[in-house]
C-alpha cells in the first residue's frame, strides 16, 4: 500500500476488501435462503500497477463505465484484458469495445446478460479519476462471486455493490435505465445504501442567516440543507434551525423529529423561506443545537449525534460552548461547511470540526453540494469499521422502488470495510468501502403467502420496526420515486383505531398472539365503510379477516362442465390455477386457454394448484346446475329483475341471462368485488347502487333503466362450523322498483285504494309516499349515505350519488341526529396533476456567474456539463413536464351507520318554515328509510357534507401536531457511534484540488462535444 498513489478521498486509496457471508433472519422460508453471498473475497494483489499505467497514460487492464451522459441503450461492462506490452493507447473504442447480447428473463422482467456485471457511475463524478479507476479495478473480482452465487441459488435477483465513491456494480448486466433528461442516480443516496452505511443519527442542522450570506450564498445554503436531508433515512432524527443573533427553528418542529418523507418535505419547504439579516453569533446556534440533542423527553435515534453548521465564515471558535456541552467525551460530532465565495479565514471552522471529531467541508459553488453533503457518512462509518465483525450484521431496508424496473422490493444490506492497515503507521484502516445488497422483490414474498384460503376479507400483512408495511393489500404506490423509500404506516394503510394501534405495537415488539376485534373496513371503491369482525388466525400471528377458506370434498366431475354453452355468463377469475395457463382479461379467451390446458393435464397435476383447481371445477358444476334447474325456469321480468348472479369462493362469477353478462361491470374476481366482500361480513341483504360522483348529470340506461345490486351470503353449517361458500343476488330494475317502492311506502297493497287525504303531524296516519309524492320525499339510503331509491322521478338519475348532493339539508339532519357517523382518512399514495403556479410579480431568475475558483474546480465542470445538457433538452420536454402527474395526499371521508335507535322522528328548524322527517332502519338490510317534507323555503338550504375525495390542503394532515404524538417505533438494535481507537486526525481539507486549467478545458470540451452529438446505440459497448 505504501507504493500506491493517494487519491483525494478520505483515508487514501481503496484496493482491498473482505465481504462476509450473509445470514438472512426471516420468519418464512424463501427460495433464496441458501444464498452464500460474497463470502471471503480476498484480493491478494493491490492495483498499484493499474495506477502507474494511468499516470503514464499507458494501457489500462480493466476499463469501463456506465455514464448517464451516454444513451440509455448503451451499456458499459467491466472486463479484463491482457496488459498491452507496447504501452499503446487504450482509448480506442473499436479495439476494446465489448458488444453484449441480452436475453429476456422472466425473473428480472427485462433483458439481461448473466456472463457479466455492469457498472453505473453518477453523472457528477469524473470517471477518469484515479479513485474511480482504482474502484473499477478491485471490484472487478466481484463478478466471479456474483456468478457463483447465482449458480448456488438461481432465484437470486439483483446483486449490487454500492461503493462509497459512488460506483455501482450490479449483476446480472442489463442496460441502465437512464431518464430522458439528466440521470441523478447516485447509489450513496439510495435508501438501501443510506440505511446500510451507518448507524442511526440524531442530527441538528444550523444555518447562518446573517446579513453577509444574502444572495447566491444563501441560495447555496438552502440547496445544501435540502441535499443534506436527502442523506437521512427513517431511522434518523433531525431538526433544522437558522441563527444570527438568535437561533430559531425554521419550521414548526420544536424538537428532533423522525426524518421521514413528510417531515423532510416540511423542512425543505420552510428552508426556502429563510431570509438573511442581522449579525452572526455562533454561540446562539451551537447552544440551540446542543440543547436539542440533550432533550431526552422525546423519541430519537439515541446513537450518532451531530451538528451540521452551514456558514460563510467567521472568527469565533465558541470554545466555551464546546467545553460546557461536549468536552471531554465529545459525544457530539461537529461538521462545518464553508459556503460560497469569500475571503474569510476558515481556520476557526476547521478547528471546530477537528476539535469535535467531525469534518470540515467547502462548498464554493453548486457543483460541490452533492458530494460534500454526503461524505460525512465516511466519518460516521469509522466506529462501525473498527467494530469489525460485530458490525457485520444484515440490515433490512424499508420498501422502495427498484431503479431497474423490478417494482417494490426490500434489500438485505451488509457494510463492506477496508481491512488493510495503513502502511505508514501500521494502524487499522477505518474506511467504509461501501454497502453490499441482495434484493428481494415483494411479489416473490407474496407468492409464498396464502391468498385464497384466508377468505375474501382475510389477508396477511407484515411491518418493520418503524411500523411501515412490507406486505399489505393497500400498499399500492402510484408514483415511482427512486430517491425516496415507500413508507406507508400500517395505521395509514388501515382505518386507524385503538385495537390496530395495539396490534402494531405488539408486532414491533415481536410479540405473538391472537386477537378478535371489531373494526371499520373500507370498501374497495373507498366510498363506503362498514363494521366487520377480525377473527383470530389459527396459530398465525395477527391475520386480519376471515379464515373461512372453504374446502369441498370433490367427486369425479363430468368433462362436459368444461364446455362453453354460456361462456358470456361464466366469469372465472384468471387466478393462476396452473403454471402453464395463459392468463387473459378476455373471458372467452381465458376459458379456451383453460380448457386447452385441461385436455393436456389433470387437475391433480403438480404444475397446478390442486386446491384452487378442484374448487373451480366444483363451483363450475354447482353454478351450472343453478342455471339449468332454477334460473332458466324463472321469468325475470315478472320480478322486474335485470339479472341474477352467483359469485363463489372458488373464483366463479356466473350471471344470467347472457345480455346481463355482457353489461356486467363488477370485478370478475369475487375476492376483489365490493358486493362480495360486504355480503360476507354483514347479515341480510346488501343493496349497492352504481356509484355516481357529484359531477354526474346524465342517465346511463341499462335496458332503459339503472340496475341496483342486491346480494346476500349463502351460509352452510358443516361440522359445527358456519361456512359461506358463495354470494348470490339479483340486479333490480330501478324504474320498476321505484314504482313498487311508492306502493310499499304508502302502507297499502293496492294502488286503487289511494285516497286524496294528506298526512301531516296533526293527523295519526302514516306519511303516504304515493298519495303525497308532490309534498313528501321518500328515499332509501344505504349504509354509506348513498341514494338507492326515491319516490321522486327527478331523483332517479341521481341514484348512486351521496345523498348530501341530492338533499344537503336532510342529510345534515340525519348526520346531526347520529344516524350516520363518519371517518376521515388520508391516502398518502395518490397522484395529482401539478398545481399551476402563477408567475405574476415574479422576480427575474438569478444568474450564476462562475468565478475563477469554479473554473479550477473539477466538480463544477462536471456539474456544469450536466446542467448544460439539461438546458438543451428542457424545451423538448417542456410540454410533457406540464402534464406529468406528481405524488400528493388525498383526503377521504366515509360515512357509516352509527348505533342510533332504529326509528327516529324530528323537525328540521328552518326559521319561519320547518321540515318534519321520519327515519327508520330496515331490518336485515343496509338501508335507511327516510320520509320528509319537501323544502318549502330557501332557509332550509345548508352546506353539503364532504364526501368526495379531495386533495388535502397544504400541511393537512398537520405534521406539526402529529410529531408531538409520535407513533410507536423501534430503531435498529445495534449502534456504532464510538470507538476509542478512532483516528480523528483526518478532519477536513482547506482547499479544493486544482488541476491544470488547460487539461480541464480540453477534457470538458470533449465531454460537451460527446454529449451534444450522442446517438443511441443498439448494443452494449465499453470504451
Amino acid at each position: 500500500p505504501s507504493s500506491c498513489v493517494d487519491g483525494p478521498r478520505l483515508g487514501g486509496l481503496v484496493w482491498s476488501a473482505r465481504l462476509w457471508q450473509m445470514s438472512l433472519p426471516l420468519g418464512w422460508h424463501v427460495p433464496w435462503s441458501s444464498l452464500h453471498s460474497l463470502s471471503q473475497l480476498h484480493l491478494e494483489q493491490p492495483p498499484c500497477p493499474l495506477l502507474a499505467i494511468v499516470l503514464k497514460s499507458a494501457s489500462l487492464s480493466a476499463t469501463g463505465c456506465c455514464s448517464a451522459l451516454r444513451p440509455a441503450s448503451q451499456l458499459c461492462v467491466l472486463f479484463s484484458s491482457q496488459d498491452d506490452p507496447e504501452g499503446e493507447e487504450i482509448e480506442r473504442e473499436k479495439s476494446n469495445s465489448l458488444k453484449l447480447e441480452f436475453t429476456e428473463d422472466v425473473n428480472f422482467k427485462t433483458k439481461v446478460n448473466y456472463s457479466y456485471a455492469a457498472v453505473q457511475i453518477p453523472t457528477d463524478i469524473y470517471k477518469g479519476s484515479t479513485v474511480i479507476l482504482n474502484e473499477l479495478n478491485w471490484t472487478e473480482a466481484l463478478e466471479d462471486v456474483f456468478i457463483e452465487n447465482r449458480k448456488e441459488d438461481p432465484s437470486l435477483l439483483w446483486q449490487v455493490f454500492g461503493s462509497a465513491t459512488g460506483v455501482t456494480r450490479y449483476y446480472p448486466a442489463t442496460p441502465w435505465r437512464a431518464p430522458n433528461k439528466i440521470d441523478l442516480y447516485d447509489v450513496r443516496r439510495r435508501p438501501w445504501y443510506i440505511q446500510g452505511a451507518s448507524s442511526p443519527k440524531d442530527m441538528v442542522i444550523i444555518v447562518d442567516v446573517s446579513g453577509s450570506v444574502s444572495g447566491l450564498t444563501l441560495k447555496l445554503m438552502k440547496t445544501s440543507v435540502c441535499e443534506m436531508l436527502d442523506t437521512l433515512s427513517d431511522d434518523d432524527y433531525v431538526n433544522v434551525a437558522s441563527f444570527n443573533e438568535k437561533a430559531k427553528p425554521v419550521s414548526c418542529f420544536k424538537h428532533l423529529v423522525q426524518a421521514n418523507i413528510r417531515n423532510k418535505k416540511v423542512f425543505k419547504e420552510d428552508v426556502q423561506e429563510m431570509v438573511a439579516k442581522g449579525t452572526t453569533d455562533y454561540k446562539a446556534g451551537f447552544e440551540y443545537a446542543f440543547d436539542q440533542l440533550q432533550n431526552s423527553n422525546i423519541t430519537r435515534a439515541n446513537c450518532n449525534k451531530m451538528i451540521m453548521m452551514f456558514t460563510d465564515g467567521g472568527e469565533d471558535r465558541v470554545q466555551d460552548v464546546f467545553e460546557r456541552y461536549n468536552w471531554p467525551n465529545k459525544t457530539v460530532r461537529v461538521f462545518t461547511f464553508s459556503v460560497g465565495q469569500h475571503n474569510y479565514d476558515v481556520t476557526p471552522l476547521q478547528w471546530m470540526a477537528c476539535a469535535n471529531k467531525g469534518y470540515y467541508f467547502e462548498i464554493p459553488s453548486i457543483g460541490a453540494i452533492r458530494i460534500n453533503t454526503q461524505e460525512y457518512l465516511d466519518v460516521l462509518g469509522r466506529p462501525m469499521v473498527l467494530a469489525g465483525n460485530k458490525a457485520k450484521q444484515v440490515q433490512w431496508t424499508n420498501v422502495y422502488q427498484d431503479a431497474l424496473g423490478l417494482g417494490l422490493m426490500v434489500t438485505g444490506t451488509l457494510p463492506v470495510f477496508n481491512l488493510t492497515e495503513d502502511g505508514s503507521s501500521n494502524r487499522k484502516n477505518q474506511l467504509i468501502l461501501g454497502v453490499m445488497g441482495i434484493d428481494v422483490a415483494l411479489n416473490d414474498i407474496k407468492k409464498l403467502t396464502p391468498r385464497y384460503n384466508l377468505g375474501a376479507n382475510g389477508y396477511i400483512f407484515a411491518i418493520d420496526l418503524n411500523g411501515y408495511v412490507l406486505l399489505h393489500p393497500n400498499l399500492q404506490p402510484q408514483i415511482i420515486n427512486f430517491r425516496e423509500p415507500v413508507t406507508l404506516d400500517f395505521l395509514d394503510a388501515e382505518l386507524e383505531d385503538e385495537n390496530k394501534e395495539e396490534i402494531r405495537r405488539s408486532m414491533i415488539d415481536g410479540s405473538e398472539g391472537q386477537r378478535v376485534i371489531k373494526t371499520l373496513i373500507k370498501s374497495l371503491d373507498e366510498v363506503r365503510t362498514w363494521q366487520g369482525p377480525c377473527k383470530d388466525g389459527e396459530g398465525n400471528a395477527y391475520i386480519l379477516g376471515d379464515k373461512d377458506g372453504t374446502q369441498w370434498e370433490s367427486e369425479t366431475i363430468d368433462s362436459n362442465f368444461f364446455l362453453l354453452p354460456n361462456a358470456k355468463s361464466f366469469h372465472p377469475n384468471p387466478r393462476e390455477y396452473c403454471k402453464d395457463l395463459d392468463l387473459s382479461d378476455n373471458n372467452t379467451e381465458f376459458l379456451e386457454n383453460f380448457i386447452a390446458l385441461m385436455e393436456k393435464v389433470t387437475p391433480d397435476s403438480k404444475q397446478c394448484d390442486n386446491f384452487l383447481l378442484h374448487n373451480l371445477i366444483l363451483d363450475t358444476g354447482i353454478t351450472q346446475q343453478l342455471v339449468e334447474r332454477v334460473w332458466k325456469d324463472q321469468d325475470l321480468n315478472t320480478y322486474s329483475l335485470l339479472a341474477v348472479f352467483a359469485a363463489t369462493d372458488g373464483g366463479i362469477t356466473r350471471v344470467f341471462p347472457n345480455k346481463a353478462a355482457d353489461d356486467w361491470e363488477e370485478d370478475p374476481e369475487p375476492f376483489n368485488a365490493s358486493f362480495y366482500r360486504r355480503s360476507l361480513d354483514n347479515k341480510g341483504y346488501i343493496f349497492k347502487p352504481p356509484y355516481r360522483d357529484p359531477s354526474y348529470r346524465g342517465l346511463e340506461l341499462e335496458n332503459n333503466t339503472i340496475g341496483i345490486l342486491v346480494s346476500t351470503a349463502v351460509e352452510l353449517s358443516i361440522g359445527g362450523r358456519t361456512l359461506k361458500p358463495a354470494v348470490v343476488g339479483v340486479k333490480l330494475d330501478l324504474e320498476a322498483w321505484a314504482e313498487k317502492f311508492k306502493v310499499l311506502a304508502s302502507n297499502r297493497t293496492d294502488r286503487d285504494q289511494l285516497g286524496t287525504h294528506r298526512c301531516d303531524p296533526a293527523t295519526s296516519c302514516e306519511m303516504d309516499c304515493e298519495a303525497n309524492n308532490k309534498d313528501l320525499i321518500c328515499v332509501l339510503i344505504d349504509d354509506g349515505g348513498f341514494l338507492v331509491l326515491s319516490n321522486q322521478e327527478d331523483h332517479w338519475y341521481q341514484v348512486g350519488k351521496f345523498f348530501s348532493e341530492v338533499d344537503a339539508n336532510l342529510m345534515s339532519a340525519l348526520y346531526n341526529n347520529s344516524f350516520f357517523a363518519r371517518k376521515e382518512s388520508y391516502n398518502f399514495q395518490s397522484v395529482c396533476t401539478p398545481e399551476a403556479q402563477s408567475n405574476t410579480g415574479a422576480a427575474p431568475r438569478g444568474v450564476f456567474v462562475p468565478t475563477m475558483a469554479d473554473f479550477l474546480n473539477l466538480a463544477w465542470w462536471t456539474s456544469a456539463a450536466a446542467c448544460l445538457l439539461s438546458l438543451v433538452t428542457e424545451d423538448v420536454t417542456a410540454d410533457s413536464m406540464e402534464s406529468r402527474e406528481t405524488s400528493c395526499i388525498m383526503k377521504q371521508t366515509q360515512y357509516y351507520f352509527s348505533t342510533v335507535n332504529a326509528t327516529y322522528n324530528s323537525i328540521i328548524d328552518c326559521g319561519n318554515c320547518s321540515r318534519l322527517f321520519h327515519a327508520q332502519r330496515l331490518a336485515n338490510t343496509n338501508l335507511l328509510f327516510v320520509v320528509a317534507d319537501k323544502p318549502m323555503c330557501s332557509q332550509c338550504e345548508s352546506t353539503k357534507l364532504p364526501q368526495a375525495e379531495i386533495r388535502a390542503p397544504p400541511r393537512d394532515p398537520n405534521q406539526c401536531e402529529l410529531v408531538d404524538k409520535p407513533r410507536y417505533r423501534k430503531g435498529p438494535h445495534i449502534c456504532f457511534d464510538y470507538d476509542a481507537a478512532e483516528d480523528t486526525s483526518d478532519c477536513g481539507r482547506g482547499a479544493s484540488f486544482k488541476p491544470s486549467l488547460s487539461v480541464l478545458l480540453a477534457l470538458q470540451l470533449l465531454l460537451l462535444y460527446l454529449t451534444a452529438t450522442r446517438q443511441p446505440l443498439s448494443s452494449a459497448s465499453c470504451l
